[in-house]
């Protein structure tokens, strides 16, 4: 069993030679790469290790309790470790979603519900800052549009980690669950009988993508200049500063209208158009793949609706894993650990299943 861990073993004593050779920091772009496969390689080596010492803790347990009877607890602890071990190092050799390290772009849109909408967009928006805010990441509002009462119609937010980070803490690891419609459940400001409204917003995380991941031709590009605009559709700029970018091999489009210049917006409405290429060509890749392939990159549908916020009850519910919990008011202010966590737990499941069924 775990056979293939020893040739995992040599490649990880190999990188930590390489990575103390000062030779190797001095290309920046290739030392981040293998202190990357270093950093994944590193929890398997550790508990590959621990497992085989549990084996070799067993078979003396068993040659002492052929003499001594009672060592045979000693042996029954020693095998509930190793199976403990084993099942760890299992999950730990399920395949990784390659992008788990990625930063991303996180924009929450109005959906149904009109202003109600808008206001809980606004709602979502403070969360990820909060939840962010409490990981210790670094936000980016890039592009904004406020609606009259002081939600926001649309919004995107950059989310990148301070540092390296912990395989499977990345943001794109913990933020990729998050994509898909928001319900809400509440009686809303503009109500005036104090009747339950029920209402949506959208999110939509794509992994923030580098320039070289994404191949983007001048050639195919459509740019258009237009003024800024506040609540209400006033403008709030007498230049036009704001920019609208259109890839036209495949339409997707990105604007940002934040930043002073049109210099600054363009950059900026760069960044969303890259990271939405880059997903619209991992989905691609997905949809081209085998069945077995798809089960193990994407798990948990975050097409549909995922989750339900309501309000009388104090309840959050998450509608892929069955999560469910009645601290609302807690997960609003950034504590969504518990929520996230139950999607991990759900999408590991699934792929340590299909990996054994291969």
């Amino acid at each position: 069993m775990f056979e293939a861990v020893e040739e995992l073993l040599v490649e990880h004593a190999d990188l930590e030679k390489r990575l103390a050779d000062p030779s190797v920091h001095a290309d920046q772009a290739n030392a981040r790469k293998l202190a990357k496969r270093y950093a994944e390689l590193t929890p398997i080596t550790r508990v590959y290790r621990q497992w085989r010492q549990a084996g070799e803790d067993i078979e003396a347990a068993r040659e002492l309790a052929a003499e001594e009877p009672e060592f045979i607890a000693e042996v029954k602890d020693s095998e509930a470790r190793r199976d403990e071990l084993t099942e760890e190092l299992r999950v730990l050799l399920v395949p990784r979603d390659p992008s788990d390290d990625k930063d991303v772009i996180l924009e929450i849109k109005a959906g149904e519900g009109g202003e109600e909408s808008a206001l809980f967009a606004g709602d979502l928006l403070r969360m990820y800052l909060r939840y962010a805010e409490r990981i210790g990441w670094k936000t980016e509002v890039i592009d904004s549009n406020e609606s009259d009462l002081g939600g926001y119609k649309d919004v995107s937010v950059a989310v990148k980690t301070k540092g390296n980070t912990e395989p499977g803490q990345g943001v794109w690891a913990r933020l990729k669950y998050e994509g898909g419609v928001h319900r809400v459940q509440r009686v809303p400001a503009t109500e005036s009988q104090g009747r339950i409204h029920t209402s949506a917003a959208g999110v939509l995380v794509t992994p923030e993508a580098e320039e070289v991941e994404v191949e983007i031709v001048a050639n195919d590009l459509r740019i258009d200049v237009y003024r800024s605009s506040g609540p209400g559709g006033q403008s709030v700029n007498t230049t036009d500063s704001a920019v609208r970018i259109t890839h036209l091999p495949t339409g997707i489009v990105a604007s940002c209208q934040n930043e002073k210049s049109q210099l600054q917006n363009k950059e900026q409405a760069m960044r969303i158009l890259r990271s939405r290429l880059l997903a619209a060509a991992q989905e691609e890749a997905e949809r081209e793949a085998s069945d077995a392939r798809r089960s193990q990159v994407r798990t948990v549908d975050r097409s549909e609706r995922i989750r339900t916020y309501n309000y009388p009850e104090n309840r959050i519910s998450d509608h892929r894993t069955g999560f469910k919990a009645y601290n609302l008011d807690q997960v609003l202010d950034g504590d969504l650990n518990a929520v996230i966590q139950s999607c991990v737990d759900k999408d590991a499941a699934a792929k340590l299943a299909a990996a054994q069924e291969n």
